[in-house]
């Protein structure tokens, strides 16, 4: 798979959920977790049993205004909002930072606005922090992951992914459109 995601919240009501969110980035192959504008104590979380914040880079970001994220990397809002797009029809940046908002809360208008894109789940009600986390790190990975197509059938054979077909590398694509560029 090409690219990359982190994840992280703003704000923390329930420390448990947040451990629980980044286990699953753990396990779901996340590249970094964060945290924004939280009181979070990895070392108090009994619920991140694959010990994360031990095996990912986890950064604390005191505010908004302090978060730092890598270039070209955009940040994808997960909030039950007007303007969000339902996850299923969403496509995923290959460079993606997801931030959730705290249970029994939403994200800040301030980080709804530093947003790139903004999606949601589509379900009669809010879910919890760590379930709605893993939700979309499953979505991204079955959409950006190269896994075969489903079958047409309940319980039919799985389809192959099909062979990868390399192209001509690129700098030779670049010298020839050069050389017949020169000849015209």
């Amino acid at each position: 798979m090409r690219g990359y995601f982190g994840i992280g919240v703003e704000g923390v009501s329930k420390a448990i959920n947040v451990g629980n969110l980044f286990r699953s980035a753990n396990a779901f192959g996340a590249s970094f977790m964060f945290t924004v504008s939280a009181v979070y104590n990895a070392e108090d979380s009994t619920s991140d049993t694959s010990d994360a914040t031990g095996q990912l880079p986890f950064y604390a970001f005191d505010s908004l205004s302090a978060m730092r994220l890598p270039n070209d990397c955009s940040l994808v809002g997960v909030e039950i909002h007007d303007d969000a797009v339902d996850l299923p029809s969403f496509r995923h940046p290959r460079c993606a930072a997801y931030v959730l908002g705290m249970e029994r809360g939403s994200l800040t208008p301030e980080m709804v606005e530093c947003c790139d894109h903004l999606i949601k789940i589509p379900t009669k009600f809010s879910l919890n922090l760590a379930a709605a986390g893993a939700i979309v790190m499953y979505d991204r990975l079955t959409s950006v992951g190269r896994f075969g197509e489903r079958p047409v059938v309940p319980g039919g054979p799985a389809q192959p992914l099909p062979e990868h077909v390399f192209g001509e590398p690129v700098w030779k694509k670049k010298q020839k459109q050069r050389e017949r560029a020169r000849r015209s």
